[in-house]
């Protein structure tokens, strides 16, 4: 697997700024409606999970920016964070089935939608450490997956928390 990240530096590069810009946004777009936020236990939760999906864009992309970095150290530094993630993506989950209000719809859909990048990053993390430079393939699908997330969960903070 020599010279595996030849091809990724410049997406890596790319990615980090725009997930760490779309990460300030999450942060400035839930600072704005804070008070709204916080009565609500749910959006705060899917808050934490996007902002963690993000996180985990940011270390991923990091990781592999690092100059010779072993597939293994690359691929277990990455199913750690995605662990992370996923963890913060659970206890969302649990909030969002907890709210009993009857506008909480889509249930399903929107805890769904939290574990699609740290699945994505898991799963990649897990063929890199077998040996599979395919996992990279996985980590630019989670990297796609967290700032979809990330941009829908700020519209909620900006403009659906305000409904």
């Amino acid at each position: 697997m020599e010279g595996y990240l030849e091809g990724w530096h410049d997406f890596n590069v790319a990615l980090m700024g725009a997930v760490a810009a779309l990460a300030g946004l999450l942060i400035v777009a839930s600072s704005v409606n804070i008070a709204e936020i916080v009565k609500a236990p749910a959006v705060a939760s899917r808050l934490a999970a996007g902002l963690a999906g993000l996180v985990l864009a940011i270390v991923a992309c990091a990781l592999g920016l690092i100059p010779g970095i072993p597939p293994l150290a690359y691929g277990a530094g990455v199913i750690l964070a995605a662990v992370g993630a996923a963890i913060i993506q659970w206890r969302a989950t649990q909030r969002i089935y907890g709210n009993a209000d009857p506008a909480n719809r889509w249930k399903a859909g929107k805890a769904a939608l939290g574990f699609v990048s740290p699945l994505a990053y898991l799963a990649g993390g897990v063929l890199l450490v077998v040996g599979m430079p395919s996992g990279l393939v996985a980590f630019a699908i989670g990297a796609i997956a967290s700032i979809v997330a990330g941009i829908l969960i700020s519209w909620i903070a900006l403009v659906e928390i305000l409904r």
